[in-house]
């Protein structure tokens, strides 16, 4: 769907207001896509479990005027929505990410191998992992203290936000 979203953060604020319009039931994944180009922007995709799910969340988004078409702009989607993401909040094992959410696996910035099943991460409350080789993968950084921390984080600075 190209809603004509600009940033990231709208357009994960876009996904949850539409989860909650569309009731969308657990096990849908919805994801956003950098378009680049003339006009750059940022796409969603919707996943639902069924077939006919899709077809009506498709039905009722044209009705609402958003523009929807067949198919994920691309394969490397950044997930915003995706079963268990309500439960990986506070402080977890990398055990308890894999065990209670749809990621797949944990890379660490800078490390070749996965972090160890009782490593320590520290959600703040924002885990945005992508699609890499059909498997959706949550990028960490090592942070104070032994931890980890999503390489991602919910309010970034702006570069050059200082001058």
């Amino acid at each position: 769907m190209d809603a004509g979203v600009r940033d990231l953060r709208s357009a994960d604020h876009l996904l949850h207001a539409l989860a909650a319009e569309l009731t969308l039931p657990e096990g849908t994944f919805g994801c956003t896509h950098l378009v680049r180009g003339e006009r750059p922007r940022v796409a969603l995709s919707l996943t639902l479990p069924s077939e006919s799910l899709l077809r009506t969340a498709q039905e009722r988004l044209a009705a609402g005027g958003h523009e929807v078409s067949p198919g994920a702009p691309d394969a490397v989607g950044r997930a915003v929505l995706y079963p268990g993401v309500t439960a990986l909040t506070g402080t977890l094992t990398i055990a308890d990410v894999l065990s209670r959410s749809a990621i797949d696996r944990v890379t660490v910035l800078g490390t070749p191998g996965q972090p160890a099943p009782d490593a320590v991460l520290m959600t703040g409350d924002h885990m945005r992992p992508t699609w890499q080789d059909s498997e959706l993968v949550l990028t960490t950084m090592p942070a104070v203290g032994g931890t980890l921390v999503p390489f991602e984080v919910p309010d970034p600075t702006p570069c050059c936000a200082d001058h």
